[in-house]
Parts: C-alpha cells; sequence; structure tokens
C-alpha cells in the first residue's frame, strides 16, 4: 500500500549545461532517472512566447462546444484528433481519468511506408492558428528530445548520435490535454496511476500542482518544478531496452486542493517514439550477471504499443 505524498521535489538540472559542460549534464541527467524515472530540466531553450501561443491555441479548441470538439473524434485508438473527457482508463484501473485531449502525430509525405499505421492529423478549422501553432510545438518538443536522447546514450556508454536513426520518423504523439474543473471527491482523479509506453515523454505545463512521482518507498513524491522548467521521465520501451537501468516510474496526477478545484489544468506532454519498426532488443552493454537479461524476446515498437493501448482502453 502506497503511503502518502513526500514533501520534497526533483532537483532541476540546468539545460545550459548540454551545451557547457556535456559530460557533467548528461551524467546528473542519468543520474536523475536511474534515481527517480524523472528529470526536471531548468533553463530550456524554448521559445515561452511560442509556447504560450500553443497553449493558447489549445485551450480556445476545448472551449468548444461538446458537439464541435466531438466532430473531431477520428481514426483508430485515439491517434490523432480529439479523445473525450471519460474515454482514457489507466491500465488495471475501474476508474477513468478526468480528463480531454488532443493528438497530433508526424506529418508524413504520400505514400510513406508508415502511413498504414501513422494516420494523417485533423486540424479545428474553428481555431485559426491551431495548426500552425501546435505543429511548432511538436516540432520543437521533438528536437529537444533529440539532445536528452544525445545524453542519453553518452550516459549508457553509446554513440553520442546512437538513438538518432532508432527515432527517425519515429510514432511520436504530441498531446494538449484539458482537466476540467474538478467535481466532488469520488473516486476518479485527472490521471490515474500510469507508465508511459514511449521512449522519452517531455512535459511542458507541470508547474500547476498535482503530478506525483510513486517514489521507491511506495511514497507518492509532488513534482513541483520552478516556472519555465520541463519535466522529463523514462518510458516503457527505454526501460526495455536499456534492462531496467533507466525506469519507467509510475506516476499520476491527482486532483488539486479544495481551492483550486474549480479551475481547469492545462499541460502539453510530448511522447517521444521509436519507428514503427524498430526492434526493442535490450542493450549488451546494459547486461550484467548482476542485471540478467529480463526482456530476452525483442519486440517490435509498433507491436509494443499496440499491446499497451488496448490495455489503457485506447484500442
Amino acid at each position: 500500500m502506497t503511503q502518502t505524498a513526500s514533501p520534497s521535489g526533483l532537483p532541476p538540472v540546468d539545460f545550459n549545461d548540454w551545451s557547457a559542460d556535456f559530460e557533467g549534464f548528461s551524467r546528473r541527467l542519468g543520474d536523475s532517472f536511474v534515481r527517480y524515472g524523472f528529470c526536471v530540466i531548468a533553463q530550456h531553450d524554448l521559445d515561452l512566447a511560442r509556447i504560450d501561443r500553443a497553449i493558447a491555441a489549445s485551450q480556445a479548441f476545448f472551449a468548444l462546444p461538446e458537439a464541435v470538439k466531438r466532430s473531431y473524434v477520428t481514426g483508430v485508438g485515439g491517434q490523432r484528433g480529439y479523445t473525450p473527457f471519460g474515454v482514457e482508463t489507466a491500465k488495471d484501473s475501474r476508474h477513468f481519468d478526468l480528463k480531454e485531449f488532443w493528438h497530433m502525430g508526424r506529418e508524413l509525405p504520400p505514400g510513406h511506408a508508415y502511413a498504414p499505421v501513422m494516420p494523417p492529423n485533423v486540424w479545428p478549422a474553428e481555431v485559426p492558428d491551431f495548426r500552425e501553432e501546435v505543429t511548432w510545438l511538436f516540432n520543437a518538443l521533438e528536437d529537444f528530445g533529440l539532445r536528452v536522447l544525445q545524453a542519453l546514450a553518452a550516459y549508457l556508454g553509446l554513440e553520442r548520435r546512437w538513438f538518432d536513426d532508432p527515432v527517425r520518423d519515429g510514432n511520436s504523439v504530441l498531446r494538449l490535454l484539458h482537466y476540467p474543473p474538478v467535481p466532488p471527491d469520488g473516486p476518479n482523479i485527472r490521471a490515474g496511476a500510469h507508465g508511459d509506453i514511449n521512449v522519452i515523454t517531455l512535459l511542458l505545463g507541470a508547474e500547476e500542482a498535482g503530478l506525483e512521482v510513486l517514489d521507491h518507498d511506495g511514497r507518492w513524491l509532488p513534482v513541483n518544478p520552478p516556472a519555465g522548467s520541463l519535466v522529463c521521465n523514462i518510458g516503457d520501451m527505454l526501460e526495455r531496452l536499456s534492462n531496467r537501468v533507466l525506469p519507467s516510474t509510475i506516476h499520476r496526477v491527482v486532483n488539486p486542493a479544495p481551492e483550486r478545484r474549480g479551475f481547469s489544468r492545462y499541460s502539453t506532454p510530448f511522447f517521444l517514439h521509436f519507428r514503427p519498426d524498430f526492434e526493442v532488443r535490450t542493450l549488451p552493454g546494459c547486461i550484467t550477471a548482476e542485471r540478467p537479461d529480463a526482456f530476452p524476446e525483442p519486440i517490435t515498437a509498433d507491436a509494443f504499443l499496440q499491446q499497451r493501448l488496448r490495455e489503457i482502453k485506447l484500442a
């Protein structure tokens, strides 16, 4: 049984060191992931004004009438477009999450080999700048994620750009999240305890309280990053690839204090994925006598994704 939350937070890692002290940045980043499965990255170089515009575009969409929003429910498994409130349910949970969201994926050229598993995006005509601003955010977070992966490659003893090929044309998804005002106490929370499916997740918007990480001792640790920071966590695919050297940690978004229950919460997680046909096979350097291979059977990234989407009722 888990215990109450610890009052402490995760110590931030300064992204300025990615250029000034790459070896030190890589070590501090990797150590945070080994300890928590999460890292708070401070002083990132993403354009804060553009981030605000993308979030404003998402807020404009979520403010539309329900019938209009539901006209953008499309595709399979919520891969693109709108997913209504009350659909997604954390694995093994009996209660749906208190959220609605929009998914944007990679824009592929006509005839691309991955088109059968990466459908085209849809765009809400009612918000004129939505496509431009949200596409910018997708691209900016992908570029930032590639730099984070360079540091993780170095931490794992790999060539610095080892991840470039596995994530090229990856099935990455930007999720625009809206947690509406919370109703009176009940069994549902904003996001039930879960692990992420992908390689790494980059999260903007965690300054609003609620995100908690399950620590080794069974306590829920609040993640309260400084303003302008970004939260990053390891996904199940990278946990599998690294033989649990980099753990995918269970996390949740709890309901706010009573005085904040009348306010919405917005966040924008970017789920960085491998390309669909990449074979997730344990890295030899992560297998030792003390840490035998926990995942001896390789699996393609797409097969793993489809398996997990079924578990959370999105497929």
